[in-house]
Formats: structure tokens, sequence, C-alpha cells
């Protein structure tokens, strides 16, 4: 997905909500940020750093804790849906897409979902 500001592609994220887990605040991102609800991992795939500029106009250094997420659906309505563009794309084309090397390394890095063989 876009960032509201700038238009570069990234990856949901936000500030950790007081009294969750950071792997919780990272669920609830994506899906005010993108729609998407699933199961969360608790440990970080890796962490980036970035500079986020805030509406005072100050610039903060933050780093991001990376968390997978197994998408179970993405929601018809969300609350920053129409605010970004959002895109469906394979780990290598979308880590190509992030302006950040390391945070392509991280989705890079993702495995592929296992198929279930069918019973029998």
């Amino acid at each position: 997905m876009t960032s509201r500001e700038t238009g570069r592609w990234i990856i949901p994220k936000g500030w950790p909500a007081k009294g969750k887990p950071p792997h919780k605040s990272a669920a609830r991102e994506a899906r005010e940020e993108a729609g998407v609800v699933g199961s969360v991992k608790r440990r970080s795939l890796g962490v980036f750093s970035y500079q986020k500029r805030l509406k005072s106009g100050k610039v903060v250094a933050c780093d991001v804790h990376v968390f997978a997420l197994k998408v179970k659906r993405q929601e018809a309505r969300w609350p920053e849906k129409g605010e970004r563009k959002l895109k469906w794309l394979p780990r290598t084309k979308a880590a190509k897409k992030v302006g950040d090397d390391v945070l392509g390394t991280i989705i890079r890095t993702l495995h592929k979902p296992k198929r279930s063989s069918p019973r029998r």
C-alpha cells in the first residue's frame, strides 16, 4: 500500500498501542490501513528504520518491527480505505516496490504459504 502523505509504497505500520503487545498493534494497523484481518505472529521478522515527519513538521527517527500476518480476509470497508493505493503483489515484486532496502530484504524472506494436500 502507499503512504497517505508521499505515495511511497510501504507496509502497514503505526505507533504501538498502550497496554497492547507490539504484534497486536501491528494487526490493528493492518486492519485500519489496508482492511486485512488474520492471525499475526508474536515474533518480529526484523526491524527497519525511517524518518517520520509529524504534523508539526518535526522529524523523528522510528524503528519499525515487522510482523507476519496470515491474511484470512480483506474487509469491504476499513477506516483508511480510499486514502491509499493498495495492491497485492508477490513478495519479490513487493520487495522491489518499497523504498527501503532493509524492508525489502525482510519482505523477500517471507515464506510462501504451504498448500495443504487434499484429504483422502
